[in-house]
């Protein structure tokens, strides 16, 4: 149950890139904060964020070689078939 004033997990989503580079107002990092404190599935979502951020960082420009993405197909046709 949320009360008035408190963050949703909607709103959070709607807040996590400008949460993530700072550049939230205090009074909403409060309360975005005070959501983490009580939504593990939020933490959890903040977390796989992160982490896509640290990747995508770190790809260069160039394409992947047929090596490196054989192995990314493989496993995206794996993944696709388990649905």
């Amino acid at each position: 149950m949320t009360l008035p004033g408190d963050m949703d997990c909607d709103e959070l989503v709607e807040l996590i890139t400008d949460y993530l580079e700072g550049k939230l107002a205090a009074f909403k990092r409060i309360r975005f904060e005070e959501h983490l404190a009580i939504c593990p599935s939020c933490v959890e979502y903040l977390s796989q964020m992160k982490q896509t951020v640290k990747v995508l960082s770190s790809l260069r420009d160039a394409p992947p070689s047929r090596e490196e993405l054989a192995p990314l197909m493989a496993a995206f046709r794996g993944w696709k078939q388990q649905r």
